[in-house]
């Protein structure tokens, strides 16, 4: 299972006693993955859905929260017909107006009723994910979304979980209206506002392995870069005190110089601090790096001189 479905399964098992927030997640299902028909002055509502978790979660809140036994069909995708979609469908008229009017979906205005508290917020937000939401594997990167075919419905989920804080944006993808957020922080609070416990805790040790693997891969990233400038430092000092032995004679240098000079051919690979110990008396690492580079602007300006 994908860690989407996963979600949802546990989603569907939340155990929510209060009514008005069972109403709140049937409300979720309806405006995000349902379908409400009216023909000759008669409703239907369908929900469709393809998790089987979310095709259940919303039969068994319609029966529980208005005692109503929905219908559930199964069919197959179009797509080389491997994956099952799901239809729950509430055909029964007087069924479907008891269900509107709950979720305040027949009288224009009065759906931000049953969103005035936190849990009923909640509720929503979990319904909205189960119908139309997905979350990507945090292996690979961060990213929740729940999809919307109606602009005000998805401004409203966005003000909804920025009550919470959760900075989510919406994005035009072709016809839909995506309310999103790519921000791990951000994904682990919305899974605490859908009370997806155990998802959360996957969603942590996720990301505190892959900040581990981040902090250890930059650490010897950084390693290998000072390395790699100490070593070919080292091969252009070196080159440094061959020129102007091969052109002048070391005997040219002073005694310091020429100290620091040997040694620096004798022992290629050492550091400067590893340079300065051998000396007698030891010296500072800034005291070689000042010789060595003494050495240096000496060869630089016998290459020039040879030049001209």
């Amino acid at each position: 299972m994908s860690f989407s479905s996963n979600i949802k399964e546990e989603l569907s098992r939340n155990e929510t006693s209060a009514r008005h927030c069972k109403i709140a997640e049937i409300a979720g299902f309806i405006k995000f993955g349902g379908e409400v028909i009216r023909e000759n002055e008669c409703y239907k509502i369908h929900i469709h859905t393809e998790t089987v978790s979310a095709a259940k979660r919303f039969y068994t809140l319609v029966k529980e929260v208005f005692c109503i036994q929905a219908n559930i069909q199964v069919g197959r995708s179009d797509f080389l017909k491997r994956s099952r979609n799901y239809t729950i469908s509430v055909d029964n008229h007087p069924d479907c107006v008891l269900i509107l009017k709950a979720v305040k979906l027949i009288e224009p205005g009065t759906f931000g009723i049953i969103l005035q508290n936190t849990c009923c917020k909640r509720a929503y937000v979990r319904g909205a994910f189960q119908a139309a939401g997905s979350m990507s594997d945090p292996e690979k990167n961060y990213h929740f979304e729940v999809v919307s075919t109606d602009e005000d419905t998805a401004r409203q989920l966005k003000d909804v979980l920025n009550f919470f804080e959760l900075d989510a944006k919406i994005v035009l993808r072709k016809k839909y209206y995506v309310v999103y957020m790519k921000e791990g922080s951000k994904i682990v609070d919305v899974l605490n506002v859908m009370e997806a416990h155990i998802a959360l805790m996957e969603l942590e040790n996720v990301r505190i392995l892959k900040d581990m693997r981040n902090k250890v891969n930059r650490r010897v990233n950084c390693e290998t870069a000072n390395i790699h400038k100490t070593v070919s430092a080292a091969v252009k000092q070196a080159e440094d005190i061959r020129y102007i032995d091969e052109h002048k004679g070391l005997h040219f240098l002073d005694q310091g110089l020429q100290d620091i000079a040997y040694l620096r051919l004798e022992h290629p690979e050492a550091t400067l601090k590893e340079l300065g110990a051998l000396l007698d008396p030891p010296v500072g690492k800034s005291g070689v790096n000042h010789r060595l580079k003494k050495i240096s602007r000496m060869a630089e300006e016998m290459r020039l001189g040879g030049e001209e």
